[in-house]
Protein backbone atom coordinates (compact mmCIF):
# COMPACT_ATOMS: atom_id res chain seq x y z
CA UNK A 1 0.00 0.00 0.00
CA UNK A 2 2.63 2.71 0.61
CA UNK A 3 4.40 2.39 -2.52
CA UNK A 4 1.08 2.78 -4.31
CA UNK A 5 0.42 5.54 -2.11
CA UNK A 6 3.90 7.00 -3.04
CA UNK A 7 3.43 6.96 -6.77
CA UNK A 8 0.31 8.74 -6.92
CA UNK A 9 1.28 11.28 -4.88
CA UNK A 10 4.64 11.54 -7.20
CA UNK A 11 1.97 11.50 -10.07
CA UNK A 12 -0.27 14.80 -8.51
CA UNK A 13 3.32 16.42 -7.86
CA UNK A 14 4.48 16.69 -11.42
CA UNK A 15 0.40 17.36 -12.77
CA UNK A 16 0.29 20.47 -9.84
CA UNK A 17 3.53 21.87 -11.06
CA UNK A 18 2.39 22.15 -14.66
CA UNK A 19 -0.78 23.08 -14.44
CA UNK A 20 -0.20 25.46 -11.82
CA UNK A 21 2.30 27.63 -14.04
CA UNK A 22 0.43 27.46 -16.94
CA UNK A 23 -2.42 29.05 -15.54
CA UNK A 24 -0.67 31.55 -14.07
CA UNK A 25 1.12 32.30 -16.84
CA UNK A 26 -1.91 32.78 -18.48
CA UNK A 27 -3.90 34.19 -16.08
CA UNK A 28 -1.33 37.50 -15.65
CA UNK A 29 -0.99 38.08 -19.51
CA UNK A 30 -4.29 38.60 -19.85
CA UNK A 31 -5.17 40.35 -16.51
CA UNK A 32 -7.38 37.50 -15.15
CA UNK A 33 -8.16 37.63 -11.60
CA UNK A 34 -10.22 34.17 -11.06
CA UNK A 35 -7.37 32.35 -13.75
CA UNK A 36 -5.02 33.97 -11.12
CA UNK A 37 -6.68 32.92 -8.04
CA UNK A 38 -7.56 29.29 -9.78
CA UNK A 39 -3.56 29.43 -10.20
CA UNK A 40 -2.86 30.16 -6.74
CA UNK A 41 -5.25 27.53 -5.80
CA UNK A 42 -3.40 25.12 -7.58
CA UNK A 43 0.14 26.39 -6.39
CA UNK A 44 -1.54 25.17 -2.99
CA UNK A 45 -2.04 22.28 -4.06
CA UNK A 46 1.30 21.64 -5.34
CA UNK A 47 2.63 22.27 -1.89
CA UNK A 48 -0.20 20.36 -0.46
CA UNK A 49 0.97 16.83 -2.59
CA UNK A 50 4.36 17.64 -1.76
CA UNK A 51 3.91 17.58 1.57
CA UNK A 52 1.19 14.45 0.88
CA UNK A 53 4.38 12.32 -0.54
CA UNK A 54 6.63 13.38 2.58
CA UNK A 55 3.94 12.00 5.03
CA UNK A 56 2.59 8.91 3.40
CA UNK A 57 6.73 7.72 3.65
CA UNK A 58 6.35 8.41 7.70
CA UNK A 59 3.05 7.37 7.93
CA UNK A 60 3.23 4.14 6.78
CA UNK A 61 6.45 3.08 8.77
CA UNK A 62 6.00 0.54 11.69
CA UNK A 63 5.04 0.77 15.44
CA UNK A 64 8.40 1.88 17.36
CA UNK A 65 9.39 2.01 20.72
CA UNK A 66 8.19 6.09 21.08
CA UNK A 67 5.50 5.75 18.60
CA UNK A 68 3.18 2.86 19.90
CA UNK A 69 0.30 2.90 17.40
CA UNK A 70 2.71 3.75 14.07
CA UNK A 71 3.11 7.16 12.44
CA UNK A 72 -0.47 7.21 11.02
CA UNK A 73 -1.73 10.72 12.92
CA UNK A 74 0.98 12.46 10.61
CA UNK A 75 -1.08 12.47 7.90
CA UNK A 76 -4.01 13.71 9.56
CA UNK A 77 -1.92 16.78 10.83
CA UNK A 78 -0.89 17.16 7.42
CA UNK A 79 -4.17 17.32 6.42
CA UNK A 80 -4.57 20.65 8.80
CA UNK A 81 -1.94 22.30 7.90
CA UNK A 82 -3.24 22.09 4.21
CA UNK A 83 -6.77 23.38 5.28
CA UNK A 84 -5.01 26.28 7.02
CA UNK A 85 -3.15 27.41 3.38
CA UNK A 86 -6.32 26.80 1.62
CA UNK A 87 -8.19 29.23 3.63
CA UNK A 88 -5.35 31.82 4.23
CA UNK A 89 -5.91 31.54 0.05
CA UNK A 90 -9.51 32.02 0.01
CA UNK A 91 -9.05 34.72 2.33
CA UNK A 92 -6.90 36.78 0.00
CA UNK A 93 -8.77 36.19 -2.99
CA UNK A 94 -11.58 37.73 -1.36
CA UNK A 95 -10.05 40.80 -0.42
CA UNK A 96 -8.26 41.42 -3.94
CA UNK A 97 -11.71 40.30 -5.84
CA UNK A 98 -13.60 42.58 -3.10
CA UNK A 99 -10.79 45.29 -3.69
CA UNK A 100 -11.04 45.16 -8.00
CA UNK A 101 -15.10 45.33 -7.70
CA UNK A 102 -15.13 48.73 -5.91
CA UNK A 103 -12.31 49.87 -7.57
CA UNK A 104 -13.65 48.86 -10.82
CA UNK A 105 -10.94 47.19 -12.43
CA UNK A 106 -10.90 46.98 -16.35
CA UNK A 107 -12.13 43.17 -17.70
CA UNK A 108 -9.41 40.71 -18.74
CA UNK A 109 -7.96 40.24 -22.62
CA UNK A 110 -9.80 37.77 -23.63
CA UNK A 111 -8.97 35.18 -26.09
CA UNK A 112 -9.07 31.25 -27.04
CA UNK A 113 -5.87 30.31 -25.05
CA UNK A 114 -7.40 30.58 -21.11
CA UNK A 115 -10.52 28.54 -22.42
CA UNK A 116 -8.30 25.56 -23.62
CA UNK A 117 -5.78 25.91 -20.51
CA UNK A 118 -9.24 25.53 -18.47
CA UNK A 119 -10.63 22.73 -20.11
CA UNK A 120 -7.18 20.61 -20.79
CA UNK A 121 -7.05 21.50 -16.29
CA UNK A 122 -10.54 20.50 -16.11
CA UNK A 123 -9.88 17.42 -18.02
CA UNK A 124 -6.36 16.14 -15.58
CA UNK A 125 -7.54 17.49 -12.68
CA UNK A 126 -10.47 15.30 -12.72
CA UNK A 127 -8.43 12.23 -13.41
CA UNK A 128 -6.41 13.21 -10.67
CA UNK A 129 -9.20 13.82 -8.23
CA UNK A 130 -10.45 10.07 -9.20
CA UNK A 131 -7.25 8.34 -9.34
CA UNK A 132 -6.56 9.95 -5.84
CA UNK A 133 -9.45 9.33 -3.92
CA UNK A 134 -9.87 5.50 -4.95
CA UNK A 135 -5.87 5.42 -3.52
CA UNK A 136 -7.59 7.26 -0.28
CA UNK A 137 -10.41 4.81 0.14
CA UNK A 138 -8.34 1.91 -0.68
CA UNK A 139 -5.39 2.54 1.77
CA UNK A 140 -7.55 4.79 4.19
CA UNK A 141 -5.14 7.76 4.11
CA UNK A 142 -6.50 11.25 5.04
CA UNK A 143 -3.76 12.82 3.66
CA UNK A 144 -4.53 11.32 0.09
CA UNK A 145 -8.41 11.90 0.45
CA UNK A 146 -6.87 15.87 1.04
CA UNK A 147 -5.48 15.90 -1.93
CA UNK A 148 -8.36 14.15 -3.97
CA UNK A 149 -10.26 16.68 -2.40
CA UNK A 150 -7.99 19.69 -3.49
CA UNK A 151 -8.21 18.35 -7.59
CA UNK A 152 -12.04 17.78 -7.13
CA UNK A 153 -12.01 21.84 -6.25
CA UNK A 154 -10.23 22.54 -8.92
CA UNK A 155 -12.86 20.93 -11.46
CA UNK A 156 -15.40 22.97 -9.80
CA UNK A 157 -13.08 25.96 -9.79
CA UNK A 158 -12.29 25.72 -13.59
CA UNK A 159 -15.90 25.95 -14.12
CA UNK A 160 -16.84 29.02 -12.41
CA UNK A 161 -13.56 30.69 -13.86
CA UNK A 162 -14.97 29.69 -17.26
CA UNK A 163 -18.12 31.38 -15.92
CA UNK A 164 -16.79 34.63 -15.16
CA UNK A 165 -14.74 35.13 -18.46
CA UNK A 166 -17.55 34.38 -20.14
CA UNK A 167 -19.60 37.03 -18.25
CA UNK A 168 -16.99 39.36 -19.07
CA UNK A 169 -16.89 38.27 -22.72
CA UNK A 170 -20.40 39.53 -22.52
CA UNK A 171 -20.22 42.90 -21.11
CA UNK A 172 -20.46 42.02 -17.60
CA UNK A 173 -17.12 43.45 -15.73
CA UNK A 174 -17.53 41.89 -12.71
CA UNK A 175 -17.84 38.16 -13.68
CA UNK A 176 -14.22 37.81 -13.54
CA UNK A 177 -14.42 39.08 -9.58
CA UNK A 178 -17.08 36.95 -9.01
CA UNK A 179 -15.92 33.86 -10.25
CA UNK A 180 -12.94 34.47 -8.30
CA UNK A 181 -14.89 35.34 -5.08
CA UNK A 182 -16.85 31.38 -5.92
CA UNK A 183 -13.46 30.06 -5.77
CA UNK A 184 -12.13 31.28 -2.89
CA UNK A 185 -16.16 30.00 -1.35
CA UNK A 186 -15.52 26.85 -3.61
CA UNK A 187 -12.53 26.44 -1.37
CA UNK A 188 -13.47 26.86 2.07
CA UNK A 189 -16.53 24.54 1.53
CA UNK A 190 -14.42 21.88 0.94
CA UNK A 191 -12.35 22.85 3.15
CA UNK A 192 -14.69 22.71 5.74
CA UNK A 193 -15.45 19.16 5.06
CA UNK A 194 -11.77 17.81 5.14
CA UNK A 195 -11.40 19.65 8.28
CA UNK A 196 -14.31 18.03 9.91
CA UNK A 197 -13.22 14.29 9.53
CA UNK A 198 -9.71 15.37 9.92
CA UNK A 199 -10.30 16.74 13.56
CA UNK A 200 -12.89 14.14 14.56
CA UNK A 201 -9.72 11.19 13.50
CA UNK A 202 -7.67 13.40 15.89
CA UNK A 203 -9.83 13.34 18.79
CA UNK A 204 -10.00 9.46 18.25
CA UNK A 205 -14.23 9.48 17.24
CA UNK A 206 -14.87 5.77 16.08
CA UNK A 207 -15.03 5.62 11.98
CA UNK A 208 -18.95 4.56 11.05
CA UNK A 209 -20.13 1.47 11.48
CA UNK A 210 -16.71 0.20 12.69
CA UNK A 211 -18.02 -0.86 15.86
CA UNK A 212 -20.87 -2.28 14.85
CA UNK A 213 -19.00 -4.52 12.75
CA UNK A 214 -16.56 -5.30 15.55
CA UNK A 215 -18.87 -6.33 17.72
CA UNK A 216 -20.68 -8.25 15.58
CA UNK A 217 -17.31 -10.74 14.53
CA UNK A 218 -16.28 -10.59 17.92
CA UNK A 219 -20.11 -11.78 19.35
CA UNK A 220 -20.12 -14.66 16.73
CA UNK A 221 -16.68 -16.04 18.01
CA UNK A 222 -17.88 -19.64 19.77
CA UNK A 223 -16.86 -18.94 23.70
CA UNK A 224 -17.99 -15.57 23.94
CA UNK A 225 -20.15 -15.16 26.50
CA UNK A 226 -21.21 -11.29 26.34
CA UNK A 227 -19.25 -8.17 25.68
CA UNK A 228 -18.41 -5.46 28.14
CA UNK A 229 -16.60 -2.92 26.61
CA UNK A 230 -15.30 -1.86 23.08
CA UNK A 231 -13.85 0.96 21.81
CA UNK A 232 -12.23 1.50 18.15
CA UNK A 233 -10.03 4.42 17.14
CA UNK A 234 -8.25 4.79 13.83
CA UNK A 235 -3.94 5.89 13.11
CA UNK A 236 -3.94 6.30 9.87
CA UNK A 237 -5.19 3.19 7.68
CA UNK A 238 -5.34 0.61 10.96
CA UNK A 239 -7.94 0.47 13.32
CA UNK A 240 -7.31 0.14 17.10
CA UNK A 241 -9.77 -2.22 18.68
CA UNK A 242 -9.96 -2.31 22.70
CA UNK A 243 -12.38 -5.08 23.55
CA UNK A 244 -13.29 -6.29 26.86
CA UNK A 245 -14.92 -10.19 26.50
CA UNK A 246 -16.76 -11.97 29.13
CA UNK A 247 -15.98 -15.69 29.00
CA UNK A 248 -16.66 -18.90 30.71
CA UNK A 249 -14.63 -19.52 33.78
CA UNK A 250 -14.48 -22.81 33.33
CA UNK A 251 -12.27 -22.69 30.31
CA UNK A 252 -8.41 -23.31 30.14
CA UNK A 253 -6.07 -21.10 29.42
CA UNK A 254 -5.24 -22.36 26.06
CA UNK A 255 -9.03 -22.35 24.68
CA UNK A 256 -9.10 -19.01 25.95
CA UNK A 257 -6.46 -17.61 23.60
CA UNK A 258 -7.70 -19.71 21.13
CA UNK A 259 -10.91 -17.22 21.47
CA UNK A 260 -8.75 -14.28 21.15
CA UNK A 261 -6.58 -15.33 18.54
CA UNK A 262 -10.29 -16.03 16.49
CA UNK A 263 -11.64 -12.51 17.88
CA UNK A 264 -8.41 -11.05 15.87
CA UNK A 265 -8.66 -13.11 12.65
CA UNK A 266 -12.45 -11.83 12.52
CA UNK A 267 -12.05 -8.34 13.30
CA UNK A 268 -9.44 -8.61 10.91
CA UNK A 269 -11.73 -9.32 8.32
CA UNK A 270 -14.27 -7.06 8.95
CA UNK A 271 -12.42 -4.25 9.31
CA UNK A 272 -9.49 -5.04 6.76
CA UNK A 273 -6.53 -3.56 8.73
CA UNK A 274 -7.26 -3.84 12.77
CA UNK A 275 -5.28 -4.37 15.87
CA UNK A 276 -7.06 -5.98 18.68
CA UNK A 277 -6.51 -5.23 22.25
CA UNK A 278 -8.66 -8.19 23.98
CA UNK A 279 -9.00 -8.79 27.89
CA UNK A 280 -10.90 -11.63 28.15
CA UNK A 281 -12.99 -11.79 32.08
CA UNK A 282 -13.47 -15.12 33.40
CA UNK A 283 -17.47 -15.07 34.83
CA UNK A 284 -19.62 -17.49 35.83
CA UNK A 285 -22.70 -18.83 33.87
CA UNK A 286 -25.99 -20.16 34.70
CA UNK A 287 -25.73 -23.27 33.19
CA UNK A 288 -22.38 -24.58 35.58
CA UNK A 289 -22.62 -27.85 36.93
CA UNK A 290 -21.60 -28.09 40.59
CA UNK A 291 -18.93 -30.28 39.81
CA UNK A 292 -17.57 -27.53 37.43
CA UNK A 293 -17.79 -24.76 39.99
CA UNK A 294 -15.79 -27.38 42.16
CA UNK A 295 -13.18 -28.06 39.71
CA UNK A 296 -12.74 -24.01 39.32
CA UNK A 297 -12.75 -23.42 43.44
CA UNK A 298 -9.17 -25.94 43.00
CA UNK A 299 -8.29 -24.79 39.59
CA UNK A 300 -8.04 -20.79 41.64
CA UNK A 301 -6.34 -22.56 44.44
CA UNK A 302 -3.58 -24.52 42.64
CA UNK A 303 -4.43 -27.43 43.48
CA UNK A 304 -4.75 -30.84 41.80
CA UNK A 305 -8.29 -32.98 42.17
CA UNK A 306 -9.94 -35.53 40.71
CA UNK A 307 -12.80 -37.91 41.03
CA UNK A 308 -14.86 -35.32 42.08
CA UNK A 309 -18.33 -36.98 43.30
CA UNK A 310 -21.55 -34.67 43.97
CA UNK A 311 -24.80 -36.39 45.59
CA UNK A 312 -27.93 -34.16 46.51
CA UNK A 313 -29.79 -35.61 49.52
CA UNK A 314 -33.13 -34.08 49.30
CA UNK A 315 -31.57 -30.60 49.45
CA UNK A 316 -28.24 -31.45 51.39
CA UNK A 317 -25.02 -31.95 48.97
CA UNK A 318 -22.68 -34.44 49.66
CA UNK A 319 -19.01 -33.87 47.70
CA UNK A 320 -16.35 -36.31 47.56
CA UNK A 321 -12.78 -35.51 45.81
CA UNK A 322 -9.47 -37.03 45.52
CA UNK A 323 -6.83 -34.68 46.29
CA UNK A 324 -3.25 -35.32 44.98
CA UNK A 325 -0.49 -33.48 47.35
CA UNK A 326 3.48 -33.77 47.07
CA UNK A 327 3.76 -37.67 47.94
CA UNK A 328 6.65 -36.09 50.76
CA UNK A 329 4.46 -33.44 52.12
CA UNK A 330 4.01 -33.77 56.16
CA UNK A 331 0.33 -34.94 56.81
CA UNK A 332 -0.08 -31.97 58.99
CA UNK A 333 0.38 -29.73 55.76
CA UNK A 334 -1.74 -31.44 53.43
CA UNK A 335 -4.57 -32.01 55.78
CA UNK A 336 -4.27 -28.08 55.88
CA UNK A 337 -4.55 -27.59 52.23
CA UNK A 338 -7.39 -30.37 51.76
CA UNK A 339 -9.33 -27.76 54.99
CA UNK A 340 -8.89 -24.80 53.13
CA UNK A 341 -10.16 -26.44 49.98
CA UNK A 342 -13.40 -27.93 52.01
CA UNK A 343 -14.17 -24.78 53.56
CA UNK A 344 -13.71 -22.81 50.02
CA UNK A 345 -16.49 -25.38 48.86
CA UNK A 346 -18.50 -24.30 51.59
CA UNK A 347 -18.29 -20.66 50.86
CA UNK A 348 -19.56 -21.52 47.50
CA UNK A 349 -22.39 -23.60 48.33
CA UNK A 350 -23.22 -23.64 51.83
CA UNK A 351 -21.84 -24.52 55.29
CA UNK A 352 -24.24 -27.45 55.39
CA UNK A 353 -22.54 -29.13 52.53
CA UNK A 354 -20.59 -32.33 53.52
CA UNK A 355 -17.09 -32.40 52.13
CA UNK A 356 -14.88 -35.52 52.63
CA UNK A 357 -11.23 -35.09 50.75
CA UNK A 358 -9.24 -38.32 50.13
CA UNK A 359 -5.80 -37.51 50.22
CA UNK A 360 -3.28 -38.99 47.81
CA UNK A 361 -0.04 -38.33 46.67
CA UNK A 362 0.82 -35.98 43.48
CA UNK A 363 1.85 -38.69 40.60
CA UNK A 364 5.22 -37.90 39.29
CA UNK A 365 5.10 -36.11 35.98
CA UNK A 366 7.77 -38.25 34.31
CA UNK A 367 7.71 -41.58 35.92
CA UNK A 368 10.77 -44.00 34.39
CA UNK A 369 8.91 -47.00 33.13
CA UNK A 370 10.51 -49.73 30.83
CA UNK A 371 8.01 -52.20 28.41
CA UNK A 372 7.61 -55.25 30.20
CA UNK A 373 8.70 -58.69 28.34
CA UNK A 374 6.69 -60.21 25.63
CA UNK A 375 5.60 -63.62 28.16
CA UNK A 376 4.65 -61.05 30.96
CA UNK A 377 2.36 -59.29 28.32
CA UNK A 378 0.73 -62.61 27.47
CA UNK A 379 -0.25 -63.64 30.84
CA UNK A 380 -2.09 -60.40 31.82
CA UNK A 381 -3.74 -60.20 28.01
CA UNK A 382 -4.73 -64.01 29.03
CA UNK A 383 -6.17 -62.97 32.08
CA UNK A 384 -7.89 -60.24 31.04
CA UNK A 385 -9.38 -61.74 28.14
CA UNK A 386 -10.93 -64.50 30.24
CA UNK A 387 -11.84 -61.78 33.00
CA UNK A 388 -13.97 -60.28 29.69
CA UNK A 389 -15.31 -63.51 28.85
CA UNK A 390 -16.99 -64.09 32.14
CA UNK A 391 -18.01 -60.59 32.16
CA UNK A 392 -20.32 -61.30 29.08
CA UNK A 393 -20.32 -58.05 28.02
CA UNK A 394 -16.77 -57.43 27.05
CA UNK A 395 -15.05 -58.71 24.03
CA UNK A 396 -12.20 -58.05 22.29
CA UNK A 397 -9.71 -57.27 24.30
CA UNK A 398 -6.57 -56.55 22.72
CA UNK A 399 -3.50 -54.01 22.52
CA UNK A 400 -2.37 -54.94 25.54
CA UNK A 401 0.52 -52.96 27.20
CA UNK A 402 2.23 -53.13 29.76
CA UNK A 403 5.09 -51.03 31.48
CA UNK A 404 7.37 -51.43 34.43
CA UNK A 405 7.72 -48.33 36.57
CA UNK A 406 9.33 -47.53 39.88
CA UNK A 407 6.09 -47.57 41.56
CA UNK A 408 4.89 -50.60 39.75
CA UNK A 409 3.53 -52.31 36.40
CA UNK A 410 0.98 -50.38 34.49
CA UNK A 411 -1.77 -51.68 32.12
CA UNK A 412 -3.11 -50.46 28.92
CA UNK A 413 -5.80 -52.34 27.16
CA UNK A 414 -8.28 -51.88 24.56
CA UNK A 415 -11.59 -53.83 24.29
CA UNK A 416 -15.01 -53.78 22.91
CA UNK A 417 -18.91 -53.71 23.78
CA UNK A 418 -22.14 -53.47 22.15
CA UNK A 419 -22.42 -50.56 20.58
CA UNK A 420 -26.27 -49.64 22.60
CA UNK A 421 -24.92 -50.23 25.78
CA UNK A 422 -24.76 -47.56 28.70
CA UNK A 423 -21.95 -45.95 29.82
CA UNK A 424 -22.15 -47.18 32.98
CA UNK A 425 -22.69 -50.76 32.48
CA UNK A 426 -19.55 -50.59 30.19
CA UNK A 427 -17.76 -48.63 32.92
CA UNK A 428 -19.13 -50.80 35.96
CA UNK A 429 -18.34 -54.03 33.56
CA UNK A 430 -14.75 -52.99 32.83
CA UNK A 431 -13.86 -51.82 36.50
CA UNK A 432 -14.76 -55.33 37.11
CA UNK A 433 -12.00 -56.51 34.98
CA UNK A 434 -9.55 -54.14 36.50
CA UNK A 435 -10.05 -55.41 40.17
CA UNK A 436 -9.88 -59.14 38.96
CA UNK A 437 -6.89 -58.23 37.40
CA UNK A 438 -5.00 -56.64 40.16
CA UNK A 439 -6.06 -59.32 42.53
CA UNK A 440 -4.28 -61.90 40.05
CA UNK A 441 -1.10 -59.67 39.71
CA UNK A 442 -0.68 -57.39 42.92
CA UNK A 443 2.09 -55.83 41.10
CA UNK A 444 0.48 -54.29 39.02
CA UNK A 445 -0.72 -50.76 40.28
CA UNK A 446 -2.89 -48.77 37.89
CA UNK A 447 -5.07 -50.29 34.72
CA UNK A 448 -6.09 -48.14 31.99
CA UNK A 449 -8.69 -49.76 29.55
CA UNK A 450 -10.43 -47.77 26.64
CA UNK A 451 -13.94 -49.37 25.33
CA UNK A 452 -14.57 -49.45 21.80
CA UNK A 453 -18.06 -50.44 20.21
CA UNK A 454 -18.80 -53.33 17.94
CA UNK A 455 -18.54 -52.61 14.40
Amino acid sequence: MSAVKQRVAAISIAASASMAAIKFVVGVAIGSLALISEALHSSVDLIATVVTWIVVRVSDKPADAEHHYGHGKLESLSALGVIALLYILAGGIVVEAYSRLREGVAPPTLTALPFVVLVVDIVVNFWRARALHKTAMETKSQALEADALHFASDVLGSFAVIIGLGLAAFGYAWGDAGAAIAVAVLISILGLRLGKSTIETLLDRAPDGASEKAEEAIRGIPGVVDLERLRVRMVGARHFVDATVQVPRTYPIDRIDSIKRKAQDAVTTALHDADLTFTAVPVARSNESVRERIMVIARNSGLAIHHVTVHDLGGKLTVSIDLEVDGDMPLDEAHDIAHRLEHAIRDEFGADVEVDTHIEPLEPELPHGTDAGADRVEAIQKALSQYAAESGAIHDVHNVRVRDTEAGEIVNFHCRAVPSMSVINVHEKVDEIERALRRAFPSVKRVISHAEPVR
